[in-house]
């Protein structure tokens, strides 16, 4: 981390400090007390009051905070003053963290570049984020989620963006918001937080960000999906009036509309685009999101797990069936969380493309009866029991979910008891 005074830090009148031996500089602000040593800050979160003892018995300061998002946000902001960072806020309704992977491998053999780790984007996340710069960083790419409006506005005051990614905006979170309306507006405040001569990314579809792109002191740069086109791992995308094609290690199409998102911005930081592909192997996608799993028999287990919403279960189930090829294809899908008055009529419409798309659902969670499954079952431990008799050796297989549901684990549990198949 770019190195604090204590001084500094004083000043800002958190909460609680002890100094331990810091020798006057921070250089490291933590909130897991495993993880410091002499020179960090370990800032004391939730339960993390416990383990103030341990983190100075390690040589770390401590800060026990009057309010913790308060705190953090204020830590940030002292270290992001310091920095002369370039940095990109992936914001939207769904891809956000695979358009943040993709895009921090893709800077990162070219200049210094910090990207946000799984999918920390909330008011604890993306402080801790920021906290990672370093003198030498010139990329920093954070992921910032939303639950209502004004929380990406407070996010970006922090972090300073000056290119903003939308990947997609769609129906999320309707419970608070209402609308698909109210959600493009909440996730516009990132482009209304860009400086003169910012950069947003956005889908050329997506009509209701269209109030929000009318400043012209800023570029918007649009993509659209028929800019991608797949053979296998190979993907081509148009981009500026210039054709690249890479090798990617996913076969998703919606990962690969993302990785084009991505391209956008990669190319906004001014990066050269004739050598985008050095950083292809560095992509690492965050868990539960589309890895596959091979199973005995030439089947297949995607976990998908991680969350999920109407347009993104969409997508996981086209994309189910185009890996089935054929095969018979079986989906466990549990409920899509915080739809309001509209999640019924959502649920019933993925059920109806399931059918469509002839795969077999196994539908776990109250909301989820009504994907209208002949399988139904009410929990996680239900799912697993059904699995083993459902899933035969062969089966293509989609586990999602929107992430209260917790299936990420049944993926694993699938290809445990594969193990027992003989080869066919």
């Amino acid at each position: 981390m770019i190195p604090v005074r204590w001084q500094e830090i004083e000043e800002l009148r958190l909460g609680r400090l002890d100094r331990a031996d810091s020798g006057g500089v921070i250089t490291g602000i933590r909130a897991d007390s495993r993880e410091v040593g002499p020179g960090d800050l370990f800032v004391a979160l939730n339960t993390g009051i416990r383990y103030i003892e341990a983190a100075r018995a390690r040589g770390a300061a401590t800060l026990v905070p009057d309010e913790q998002e308060t705190a953090l946000g204020a830590l940030a902001a002292l270290v992001r003053s310091k920095s002369e960072a370039r940095v990109v806020a992936v914001v939207g309704s769904a891809g956000k963290t695979t358009t943040k992977d993709v895009l921090g491998a893709l800077c990162s053999p070219h200049v210094p570049t910090i990207w946000a780790e799984k999918s920390l984007n909330n008011e604890i996340g993306l402080p801790l984020t920021v906290c990672r710069l370093e003198p030498d960083t010139r990329v920093l790419v954070t992921e910032m989620g939303m639950r209502g409006l004004g929380q990406i506005a407070a996010l970006c005051s922090i972090a300073l963006p000056e290119i903003v990614v939308v990947p997609h905006i769609g129906p999320e979170h309707l419970a608070l918001l209402g609308s698909v309306e109210r959600v493009a507006e909440a996730n516009a405040e990132a482009i209304a937080s860009l400086p003169t001569g910012g950069t947003a990314v956005v889908p050329a579809r997506a009509e209701e960000l269209g109030p929000y792109l009318a400043r012209d002191d800023i570029t918007v740069r649009r993509f659209e999906a028929h800019d991608v086109a797949q053979a296998g791992r190979m993907t081509r995308f148009s981009l500026n009036d210039q054709v690249l094609e890479l090798e990617l290690p996913f076969t998703q199409r919606h990962h690969a509309v993302n990785t084009l998102a991505a391209l956008h911005a990669y190319s906004a930081l001014g990066l050269p685009l004739e050598r985008v592909a050095d950083g292809v192997a560095a992509i690492r996608l965050s868990p539960w999101r589309g890895e596959e799993t091979e199973l005995p028999g030439g089947g297949l287990v995607i976990n998908d797990a991680y969350n999920a919403n109407p347009d993104s279960m969409r997508a996981a189930l086209e994309h189910l069936a185009e890996r089935a090829a054929g095969r018979r294809s079986v989906a466990i899908l549990g409920e899509m969380a915080e739809l309001g008055d509209a999640s019924e009529a959502y649920h019933r419409e993925i059920g109806r493309l399931a059918a469509g798309l002839d795969v077999h659902v196994v539908a776990v969670g109250e909301s989820a009866k009504a994907y209208g499954s002949t399988v139904w079952v009410a929990g996680t431990d239900d799912a697993i029991a059904v699995a083993r008799t459902t899933v035969r050796p062969g089966d293509v297989v989609l586990v999602k979910a929107s992430r209260a549901v917790g299936l990420e684990g049944i993926a694993e549990e699938i290809a445990n008891f594969a193990r027992a198949w003989s080869p066919s």
